[in-house]
């Protein structure tokens, strides 16, 4: 927790300092170029200013491109109409409905304000509509420069730092799962520390959903797709942990499951690809067909949840199986440093 709030005030201050310094620099480039108004290219760098590269790189194209609609818009209803309150009040809402037809809402704050500008003067003149152009250029042109610094280093690290916690954390349920089966008892609440994981690995997949918008390269929805999978992943443990409950007394073939659990565990890493834990589990599988057959009840109910369990396993070394085939060649040699072929388990 203490992590995370550094994390998020370190990118607060970030996105206030680039806000700051960059309407100071809009408002002083509108004031030297002797624009009127000049103080809205501040705004308009400041309002264009979001999160990613990606995102502020369509608001500023959607912001050049409605600027022409708010032109017209205006020239119709504040340019005819002698009210200029009125005027005004059908101005914003004919670009409401506009913008929201286009599916740009975003842009709505800035236009309005560029309707103010015609209000005030009601010029319409070819010099005034290009005033009120060279502010928009000014504010989003400022914005995307300044979002071009961006501490990649520091939130790849992250992610990285992330997917190694994930696997170890992994690993340690898993280890407790299998302890569990021996007859031990669970230290503390493992379950507990599933769902407060599940929130975690949420959270690492907006980071590497913002790390990737502020890229021009797609091989980064490498991190998108491999914190997605341990989310599935730990669904999976949720569904052990109702089947586990169930169980009343361990049935003799729980040591079998719980060793293997722990033979499966050290293979929950980044770059192993199970298809040697899955063929071992197949195996499983099989002798446990040519078990004999239970002779109670309950051994027979603790034998069916065993076997429940071997399926949830099972699904769990899948999505890994999945995703492992999912890699492109680009995304095998940058980030397993292997071929597209070599995906054999090591």
């Amino acid at each position: 927790m203490k992590r995370k709030k550094k994390k998020e005030w370190k990118k607060l201050l970030l996105r206030a300092m680039k806000i700051a310094v960059g309407s100071s620099a809009a408002i002083w480039l509108a004031q030297s170029l002797g624009l009127q108004y000049a103080v809205s290219a501040g705004s308009i760098t400041l309002l264009t200013l979001v999160t990613t590269k990606w995102e502020t790189l369509k608001l500023s194209l959607y912001r050049l491109i409605t600027f022409g609609v708010t032109v017209v818009l205006a020239g119709i209803t504040i340019g005819v109409m002698e009210s200029g309150w009125v005027a005004y009040g059908i101005f914003v809402l004919l670009l409401i409905g506009v913008c929201h037809l286009l599916g740009w809402q975003a842009t709505i704050s800035v236009n309005s304000v560029i309707g103010t500008h015609f209000l005030m003067t009601e010029d319409f003149g070819f010099g005034f509509i290009f005033n009120e152009f060279l502010l928009v250029l000014i504010g989003i042109s400022i914005a995307v420069v300044l979002n071009l610094f961006y501490d990649y280093r520091h939130q790849k690290n992250g992610l990285i730092s992330g997917m190694r916690y994930t696997e170890q954390q992994l690993q340690k349920v898993l280890g407790e799962l299998a302890e569990y089966l021996t007859g031990r008892e669970m230290q503390g609440s493992v379950w507990d520390d599933v769902c407060r994981l599940e929130g975690e690995i949420e959270e690492f997949v907006r980071d590497a959903c913002e790390y990737q918008d502020n890229t021009f390269q797609s091989h980064p929805g490498y991190y998108i797709d491999y914190f997605e999978m341990r989310l599935r992943q730990f669904g999976v443990l949720h569904n052990l942990h109702y089947e586990i409950k169930k169980i009343r007394s361990m049935p003799r073939q729980a040591k079998i499951v719980s060793d293997y659990i722990v033979y499966m565990a050290p293979y929950v890493v980044e770059t192993n690809s199970p298809e040697a834990q899955i063929r071992k589990l197949e195996e499983m599988f099989a002798e446990m067909k040519e078990e004999p057959l239970p002779a109670t009840r309950e051994e027979f109910e603790g034998r069916a949840v065993l076997y429940h369990i071997l399926m949830d396993l099972e699904e769990f070394l899948v999505f890994k199986k999945r995703f492992v085939e999912s890699l492109d060649k680009k995304q095998m040699e940058r980030y397993w440093k292997k071929e597209r072929a070599g995906t054999t388990a090591e």
